[in-house]
């Protein structure tokens, strides 16, 4: 461990390499609910690409398995090393290093957190879209995992945003992919193929992300229907109706009423249709013009009305937003009442009600309580689980990662793979396209050294 700590401080400066019990708790873990915290071999903290290729060369030579962090909100234990790893700590390089008003761009650091990107762009009326739920993650993370969020109805998701990189390979080789452009026939699309990768082909040390202008208004409706079916079946109306909605989320009312109690929000709706609802559907719509916005949510009301809303609620604003913030704290407020474990399975927008009612039928089979929400504009859907059974709850998440695979869909819509969902993963993907998986990573990474052990063994 001296050597190694000792090699690192030649490349970092000793006061930026920690070992033992200097390693803060914090770098044992994310926050996904079933990862084991384990303390690693040691934390690198660069501050420049040229430090990450020195390191990495360092690892290379003496076969260290190297783990990349950003803040550590990750849901999927990808960001947790093992014993004899080095985690690599982005927290230095944490700038916006360029706004770019004339491109549309940004150039980011891979420690930048959502929150100073959008102060930075907000002050020149731009935005990053991205906004997955938790302002303190950081680019490089959300680049690893394809982060997506609520507004991936209208803007899609990281892997749609992300025009460039700058990459340290394994043996600390450093190239860049893509650029200030948003199309090119020249050769393979390496910039795709890093986003989602959890940081098992290489080290993203910069990103080039797509800017947007900043829309000026807003506004957000609520509407509670009597049962899911109603909700689900509303959603392709209202996203067909060409109205654009920045958010479409369904929260069901034991999460409604969860994430608002935990907040201290109430919304006003009378307690007789609340008794009655089932289900709540969550539009959010934005245009750079008010009197277009209030036609919009005008036409987006009459038509929740058609579908079956018992009432169409238009909040405050400052109503509005509180419910983005709860609802974007939903899996805070599931870790605080015990929830077990989270689950995101995506499948495709019309299958919603479907897989909801199976989603039902498997809890009663298997003994459990499984509530949530999700972005069901895009057919994410985001369950919390209380099973505290292990055996059960990984019969039940077989289940309904299964039938979610089954109806088209895929074991996780965005927090990946990581180390948690990896046998569900091995279990339930083509094992042809596993062993495609594993002959590029052994292209990208042949000793093996970069985040061993996550997506697969």
């Amino acid at each position: 461990m001296a050597d190694v700590a000792g090699l690192l401080a030649d490349v970092v400066g000793p006061e930026h390499v920690s070992s033992g019990d200097a390693i803060s708790p914090d770098y044992e873990h994310d926050e996904c609910l079933t990862v084991v915290p384990v303390r690693p071999l040691a934390v690198v903290r660069p501050a420049t690409t040229e430090e990450v290729s020195a390191i990495l060369r360092v690892a290379w030579t003496e076969r260290i398995p190297v783990v990349a962090r950003g803040s550590g909100t990750g849901l999927s234990g990808a960001a947790v090393a093992s014993e004899d790893a080095v985690v690599v700590s982005f927290e230095r390089m944490d700038a916006v290093s360029e706004i770019d008003t004339e491109n549309h761009v940004a150039v980011v650091q891979p420690g930048c957190t959502l929150q100073r990107l959008d102060e930075a762009t907000a002050a020149v009326g731009l935005v990053y879209p991205v906004f997955p739920g938790e302002s303190s993650a950081s680019l490089g993370g959300n680049v690893a995992t394809n982060a997506g969020g609520m507004r991936a109805v209208k803007y899609g998701v990281t892997r749609h945003q992300v025009l460039g990189l700058e990459l340290v390979l394994a043996g600390g080789e450093v190239i860049r992919t893509g650029g200030k452009f948003v199309k090119s026939s020249s050769g393979y699309d390496l910039t795709q193929l890093i986003v989602g990768s959890e940081g098992t082909l290489a080290l993203v040390t910069e990103a080039t992300l797509r800017l947007y202008p900043r829309p000026g208004h807003a506004a957000t409706v609520l509407a509670p229907f009597t049962s899911v079916e109603e909700v689900t079946a509303a959603v392709t109306p209202v996203v067909a109706s060409g109205i654009g909605p920045r958010v479409l989320e369904y929260v069901d009312a034991v999460t409604m009423a969860a994430i608002t109690g935990s907040a201290g929000l109430d919304l006003g709706i009378p307690a007789d249709v609340e008794a009655n609802t089932d289900a709540y559907l969550v539009v959010v719509l934005e245009s750079a013009h008010e009197d277009r916005l209030d036609e919009d949510v005008q036409a987006v009301g009459e038509l929740l009305s058609k579908l079956g809303a018992t009432d169409v609620y238009v909040l405050p604003p400052h109503a509005g937003a509180a419910l983005i913030s709860a609802r974007e704290k939903a899996f805070f407020v599931a870790k605080a009442a015990g929830a077990d474990d989270i689950v995101d399975v995506v499948v495709p927008r019309a299958e919603i009600a479907r897989y909801l009612n199976t989603v039902g039928e498997l809890a009663q089979q298997h003994a459990a309580f499984v509530t949530g929400c999700g972005h069901v504009g895009d057919g994410n859907v985001h369950l919390s689980v209380f099973q505290p059974d292990a055996a059960r709850r990984h019969q039940l998440l077989v289940a309904l990662l299964g039938a979610g695979v089954a109806l088209g869909g895929a074991i996780t819509g965005e927090h990946g793979v990581g180390s948690e969902k990896k046998q569900y993963f091995m279990e339930l993907e083509d094992p042809a396209k596993i062993a495609l998986m594993r002959r590029i990573k052994a292209a990208f990474d042949p000793e093996g050294i970069l985040n061993p052990g996550k997506i697969f063994d």
